[in-house]
């Protein structure tokens, strides 16, 4: 029996023909569990093969068999007790009578966790494909916060289901694949679990584009071939001089896996026998300080490529991977590639966080592997509260791939960022509220725009306002999760803030000819109209309002508790008075482009506000069909700020007009937002999309240029 194999403590365990690799499972954690953990482990797959009893695997096979591996896999990292238990059970939630209560009176609240963390969402329902896989990734990385084991089960239960996806029909193999690509490898990554990175991304690769797969391969397989020798000879030459040197080291050759090299072919377009560090050699040595000796000595045997360095030990990439890398010309010129590293930074580089469990590891890099993990998902759940599931998962993906450029604070400190970020990513990662308030950028103390990307080594100073506040174009440049989330969260605020007045003035507005104040309603008739509209607050029912998701004289009717004539009431109903300092919840239509001085007409758009209009607008025949979404306006009589309007200048085709009408046009104090020009014949139609003040400045503008010889006529656009 298996149970008196463990009895026997260390002899191999005998294995039946029919427990599914369960004995090799239990002979691989003999090696470094206690006699204890093996019992309960014991325990916990009799209960999963129990509870999974005439289940069987789309290839036909007993579904316990699908556990057994999943635990394999994590043994084969030396995890602890708990997670392989967490293994065994993982599915039994899901497809099995059991319950959670039952496992946690069982195997303890641990053990449960892990279980729950892993199980999918069956008994929600969700409005689409993506929300459901969004909503689900969001569980599991909650769970992820309590307990960083529960992602390595899901880890292993995923590189398991790619090992065995072949029995699934083909659109969901390569859905899974997808998945795994752009989800479960890079999370692997970020964790630093390399080896189950690269296993999973070779499966989905070799899913999701099986013929550019056996292509690759193919290629790779024959130039293995000729490279093993030469890769012998350099690995040999190594030795020797490591010897020679009194340095103990371990020297092994080492190839890039195909997904790898398929990703840098695609980056740089090129083809395999372009791309350099196919082949390479790693040097694992006792101690930090001889990592620096070994790379003098491999710098002295081949001359170094000039800007392939990069030091790793003393900057950390961001999931704790620790390593020394130097390209060198080796014989023939051929580009090899060292990593030279501690057997520490070893352990950590294939396993990652996976280190920390490891029976009885408690060393200082596993450690600090362990805080980054748990730093990345502490800022992952701040992102949570301000997006919904798709939004999340989205911003995510962004956060997962690896960090590339590395920056200095004033005061000296590193900063990680992925390529590409800007200054305002630099901003929100010091702090939100710096990013928030942020209003220029010193790199290398030279004022530079905030949407410059940042380069390795630079010095970042934030030049930070009170009073300012996030430009909503920054989410079009910002390459951090974390920006983007911060500038989206801090625009639906002020969003909300802004539609709250507007909804407030509105509902005050369509009270008047009621003869009726906001101020002076009655709580009761207060309370059962938000009652009846099944709102919490007032505040909720302006913001609707301000956002044009329910009409202010239907709500003014119902408090009023008219049954009148609308029409009559209607025409009684003052204009709102636009001040250009309403926010997001006004826009000015790009039909027309309403401006100061105009005769305007508001309508109410769900979602967006009022959209402002002018009157000789040629949409408004359309939009009449629906009066009672309209509401009249009136601009205020000092409005600030300034808006946009089009021109369009018919010309005589000549050299250099264009700057003729551009500066006549600079010379009214009156900045271009855009120009277009379209040539028809021996004529040109010059169309200008301007920022005025108003009608005033507009008709100035209008003026000087009619001035110019060879304008044919000038006139105010339509959009």
């Amino acid at each position: 029996m298996i149970g008196g194999a463990i009895r026997e403590r260390r002899l191999p365990v005998v294995r039946r023909a029919d427990d599914h690799g369960f004995g090799e499972l239990l002979t691989r954690l003999a090696a470094y569990l206690p006699e204890e953990d093996l019992e309960g482990i014991v325990e916990a797959h009799d209960f999963a093969a129990k509870a999974h009893e005439g289940q069987n695997r789309r290839s036909g096979e007993p579904y316990i068999s699908h556990p057994i591996a999943v635990a394999q896999i994590l043994a084969g990292l030396n995890l602890d007790a708990g997670s392989i238990k967490a293994a065994l059970l993982h599915d039994v939630l899901e497809d099995t009578p059991a319950t959670l209560a039952e496992i946690k009176a069982r195997f303890g609240d641990d053990v449960a966790l892990l279980v729950d963390g892993v199980s999918k969402l069956d008994q929600l329902r969700f409005d689409s494909a993506a929300e459901a896989q969004a909503e689900s990734f969001r569980k599991m990385l909650l769970a992820m916060v309590q307990d960083l084991r529960v992602i390595l089960v899901k880890l292993a239960d995923r590189t398991h289901n790619m090992r065995t996806i072949g029995a699934l029909p083909r659109e969901k193999q390569r859905r899974i694949a997808r998945e795994t690509l752009e989800i479960y490898a890079p999370i692997a990554n970020r964790l630093g679990i390399y080896s189950l990175k690269v296993e999973l991304e070779d499966l989905g690769f070799k899913t999701l584009y099986p013929f550019r797969y056996r292509v690759l391969e193919r290629a790779l397989r024959r130039a293995r071939g000729t490279q093993r020798q030469p890769l012998r000879r350099i690995e040999s030459r190594f030795e020797d001089e490591l010897a020679a040197n009194g340095i103990k080291a371990r020297v092994t050759g080492r190839e890039k896996h195909l997904y790898s090299i398929y990703k840098k072919m695609q980056r740089k377009h090129a083809h395999l026998s372009e791309i350099v560090d196919v082949f390479g050699i790693r040097i694992v040595v006792p101690d930090v300080d001889s990592c620096y000796r070994v790379l003098g000595l491999a710098h002295q045997l081949y001359k170094p490529m000039p800007g392939r360095f990069k030091d790793y030990i003393a900057i950390p990439r961001v999931n704790g991977y620790q390593s020394l890398h130097t390209t060198l010309f080796g014989p023939n010129g051929v580009p090899l590639e060292v990593q030279i590293r501690t057997d520490e930074m070893d352990k950590v580089a294939e396993r990652g966080v996976a280190a920390h469990w490891q029976y009885k590891a408690v060393d200082k890099h596993t450690y600090s592997t362990e805080e980054r993990a748990r730093e990345w998902l502490a800022g992952l759940m701040e992102m949570q509260h301000s997006a919904n599931s798709e939004e999340f998962l989205e911003a995510v993906k962004v956060d997962l791939f690896p960090d590339k450029v590395y920056v200095f604070t004033p005061k000296g400190d590193i900063m990680r960022l992925p390529r590409g970020a800007t200054a305002v990513d630099f901003a929100y990662a010091v702090h939100t509220d710096v990013g928030n308030r942020c209003v220029a950028a010193k790199i290398d103390r030279r004022l530079v725009p905030l949407k410059t990307p940042l380069g390795n080594g630079q010095t970042v100073e934030i030049i930070t306002a009170r009073g300012a506040r996030p430009n909503p174009n920054w989410v079009n440049f910002v390459a951090t999760a974390k920006a983007r989330n911060a500038i989206r969260a801090y625009l639906k605020n002020l969003r909300r803030d802004e539609a709250r007045e507007l909804g407030r003035r509105l509902l005050s507005q369509a009270l008047r000819p009621y003869s009726i104040s906001l101020r002076r309603l009655p709580k009761a008739r207060v309370a059962a109209l938000l009652h009846e509209l099944g709102l919490e607050d007032m505040g909720t029912l302006y913001e609707q309002l301000g956002l044009g998701e329910r009409l202010a004289p239907v709500v003014a009717g119902m408090l009023a508790q008219h049954d009148g004539d609308d029409t009559e009431l209607a025409q009684k109903r003052k204009p709102l008075e636009i001040a250009g300092t309403e926010g997001l919840v006004v826009t000015y239509a790009r039909c027309c482009y309403p401006i100061p001085g105009d005769e305007i007409i508001g309508f109410m758009s769900s979602g967006r506000g009022i959209v402002i209009h002018r009157t000789t607008c040629g949409n408004l025949a359309e939009y009449r069909k629906q009066p009672s979404k309209w509401i009249p306006v009136n601009w205020k009589n000092n409005v600030e700020g300034e808006f946009l309007s089009e021109i369009q200048v018919r010309t005589l085709d000549r050299v250099g007009l264009l700057a003729e009408v551009a500066g006549k046009i600079s010379a009214t104090h009156t900045n271009i937002d855009h120009v277009r020009v379209d040539t028809e014949g021996d004529s040109s139609v010059l169309l200008f999309r301007l920022k005025v003040k108003d009608r005033k400045q507009l008709a100035h503008v209008l003026r000087s240029i009619r001035t110019i010889p060879g304008v044919v006529r000038v006139t105010r656009g339509t959009g």
